[in-house]
């Protein structure tokens, strides 16, 4: 840390020098225009740069399936605007596992093919992202699923179970939008200005989203485990899990809810709610498993499964209000 003495000039500027390490790190000299950005109690100063898109390189000679997949994911949460993935020759397998992971991310698109090059572009304008629309997106999405699934293992119904699979590849896309943006504004004070957020509201959303994204994970469980049901459930099971997942949606939107709303009091009240109804869940989970001791041991496995994810749906609920807490807790 270093410090400065602020001056006035012309009797009305004030003016403050800033460290000569700093400004030739970053190409900063006479004449130069850097950007400030108020941050509650905070200034934070950022060389100008006339850049409108960053471009990153990475050598994919050695990567292919799953680990080029995640590369490119990386690279696209990381905020690169241009990615140009390189080898010595990039061979059909590549290329196509690039176009899928491309398809698979919101925005981009492959702008140029060659024999030891394919660049990847982002075409979304990045100031146009909200972070509150696609968590608010990914609330629709995960509890949408969520219900689809039951509904399915009540009805055997082994189409709208596939649908629900399908719908994770929609929650997924959104989840890398989320962590790209977020990564963005801890890189940049620019990228929060645009969003019109502090980054630590930026913070809790990112955390949110992980939550929804984890939901959404355990609607797919389920779905899968009902494509291995041939012979209808027991009703007084199915409805002791209709129950449950009513008072699991109840704790996710409560502290959604929490986490949208502005007034502190009203916030902290509605997440305080959500977190004494998840110890209330429990109590139920354990009459559920009274009633899977009278089923055979591979069902009432199966139906045990389908417990957890319910119960583990609500408990991301629970964090989601505990994040809601801390976003509406006083800034010290």
């Amino acid at each position: 840390m270093e410090t400065r003495k602020v001056q006035v000039t012309g009797g009305s500027t004030y003016t403050v020098s800033i460290p000569k390490t700093w400004a030739n790190r970053n190409d900063v000299e006479a004449g130069s225009e850097v950007e400030f950005y108020p941050d509650g109690d905070s200034l934070l100063l950022s060389p100008r740069s006339d850049e409108e898109r960053t471009t990153g390189t990475l050598d994919i000679s050695d990567l292919a399936d799953r680990e080029l997949t995640r590369a490119v994911m990386t690279m696209y949460v990381s905020g690169f605007d241009v990615i140009a993935l390189e080898g010595s020759e990039i061979t059909t397998e590549q290329r196509s596992t690039i176009r899928e992971a491309t398809q698979s991310l919101v925005g981009l698109e492959v702008l140029e093919e060659t024999r030891d090059r394919v660049v990847v572009r982002d075409l979304l304008d990045s100031s146009e992202l909200s972070i509150h629309n696609a968590v608010t997106r990914m609330r629709l999405i995960s509890t949408s699923m969520l219900a689809d699934a039951l509904a399915a293992l009540r009805d055997l119904d082994d189409d709208l179970a596939r649908d629900v699979t399908r719908r994770d590849d929609d929650l997924d896309r959104l989840w890398m939008v989320v962590s790209r943006i977020f990564r963005s504004t801890l890189r940049t004070p620019k990228a929060a200005e645009e969003l019109g957020l502090p980054r630590e509201a930026c913070f809790d959303y990112h955390s949110s989203a992980r939550q929804l994204e984890r939901i959404g994970d355990h609607a797919t469980k389920i779905a899968h485990l009902t494509l291995n049901i041939d012979e209808p459930l027991p009703e007084d099971v199915l409805s002791a899990i209709d129950d449950l997942h009513e008072d699991a949606v109840e704790v996710i939107d409560t502290a959604m809810d929490a986490l949208f709303e502005d007034d502190t009091e009203e916030a902290t009240a509605m997440a305080n709610d959500a977190r004494e109804h998840v110890r209330d869940i429990d109590d139920r989970v354990r009459q559920i498993d009274e009633l899977l001791r009278d089923l055979d041991p591979a069902r009432a496995q199966l139906l045990g499964l389908v417990v957890d994810s319910v119960l583990r749906s609500a408990d991301y609920g629970g964090n989601i209000a505990e994040t809601a807490l801390q976003k509406a807790a006083p800034t010290p």
